[in-house]
Order: structure tokens, then sequence, then C-alpha cells
């Protein structure tokens, strides 16, 4: 089996390590990754200079490109031939409800999935890995064997990736997996007002405070409650409700 793991922490992540670890049991790892952080880049393509592949050992590149770029790069260039699975990640810090909207990690996943190839996306919920890096690296053998299972699924739709997120805790702790949907969640306060040196205005997105809300079944509350949360995302994003209920609000022009 053929994996490529890319993510948008940058091609030195701790997380990505660590799910480079946790893929080398079921196939052969290929990484291309960017040379930086690319967060909540989403999935943007760079279109007006060259990208430039590294290559920074066996089966491994860097890309001064987005976490999109790196996948598209890698199955149409980098790879002699085209990965089993793609798999993105593990971010530091997770990806849950509208996170998957601005997310590189779920961007590069999806890269995959439009590309016709099976793909996941991991994600880390205890944020800044700096902190206690030990956590995650717990947790490999819990993504190998979840990996493990999951590559050899039968029924997921070929326009489906699995978003997953891992609870901040040590793997003897994690009480099991959980099939879940998205989340919702309400930002506060996440645009700051400041100055620069010369007292021109400036502000900086992020920060702020947020709620959250959701079903039973949301990713959120199985990573609280200290669940694996496995959440399946479809690209189509047609509102199929509101087509079967036009009849309610559509009008005809004359």
């Amino acid at each position: 089996m053929r994996l490529l793991c890319t993510n948008d922490d940058g091609i030195l992540a701790f997380g990505l390590e660590c799910l480079a670890k946790a893929a080398a049991s079921l196939g052969d790892v290929t990484i291309v990754a960017p040379d930086r952080e690319q967060s909540a880049t989403s999935h943007s393509l760079t279109l007006h200079h060259p990208i430039r592949p590294v290559m920074r050992g066996e089966h491994r590149w860097q890309v001064d490109g987005t976490p999109t770029d790196c996948v598209m790069l890698a199955v149409e260039a980098l790879m002699p031939e085209r990965p089993d699975f793609v798999l993105s990640g593990i971010n530091h810090g997770h990806n849950m409800g509208e996170d998957v909207l601005y997310s590189g990690t779920v961007a590069a996943a999806m890269e995959g999935v439009t590309l016709g190839i099976p793909a996941m996306a991991l994600s880390f919920a205890g944020g800044e890995l700096k902190a206690d890096p030990a956590l995650l690296a717990d947790q490999v053998q819990v993504v190998s064997k979840l990996l493990g299972h999951l590559v050899h699924l039968e029924h997921i739709p070929r326009d489906t990736l699995l978003n997953i997120n891992l609870p901040p805790l040590p793997a003897a702790q994690i009480k099991g997996i959980r099939l879940t949907r998205l989340g919702r969640r309400v930002y506060s306060d996440s645009l700051v007002r400041m100055h620069d040196p010369r007292g021109r205005e400036i502000f900086w997105i992020g920060g702020g405070s947020a709620e959250w809300s959701g079903a039973d079944d949301s990713d959120f509350r199985a990573v609280n409650e200290g669940y694996v949360s496995v959440t399946p995302l479809t690209l189509d994003l047609t509102h199929t409700r509101m087509l079967e209920d036009a009849t309610s609000w559509w009008m005809e022009l004359p």
C-alpha cells in the first residue's frame, strides 16, 4: 500500500512525524509537506508563482506552497505511482465544526478525494504541542490501529473523506472511538484591534472565545468525553433538503 502523508503545520511539525510513524506499518510512506506553517489556508492553490519541491530525504519532499499544492504535486509529479491513500496531519490543534471550512489539514485530504484517492484528515485536540508532545507521541499506536482498520473499509463513498480528532489524553485513558457529525461553534471577540509602531491601525484575526453547540453525537462532545471522533465529510455541499422542499420557496420567472 502506498501512503501519502502531508499537513498544514509544515515539514518539521511533530504531528507529521507521528503520522508517518503510525502509517509506516501499513505500507510505503511518502511525505510531501509545506516548507512552513500553512494553517487556515483552506483549499487554496498557488497560482501566481511557480512552486519548488525540495527533496529532504528518501521519499520526503518539502514544497513552498499550500497543503493542496503538496497533494497535487505529489500525485501528479513526485510519486512514481498514485498513492492508495492520502493522510493529512496530525494537526497541532483540533479541526471540528466550522474549523473544517478553514483548515489546511482537511483541505489536503479533500484534494486527495478530488483526485479520486481516499483520504483522511487527523487532528490532535490538545492545541500547541510544545507544551506536552508526549501526549501525542503516546497515541501513535492508537492512530496506527485506527488507520489499519479504516484503510480496509469498502463502503466509503468516493466523494467522502474521514475527519478524525484525537482527545488530549494518554492512550490508556482514551475511552474508544465514536462516529460523529460536525458540531457548531460561535466565535466572540475574534478580531483584535491594535496599532503598529507608527501608530497605524492594524487588526489580528484569531483569539477570543468560542461556544460549542450540537447534537449528542457531535464531534466536540465525543472529544470532550475522551473519545476519538471520526466524522465523514462529503465534497457535495448541496443542501438536499432545501432542494426537496423547493415548492415552498422557489419562484418561476414569467
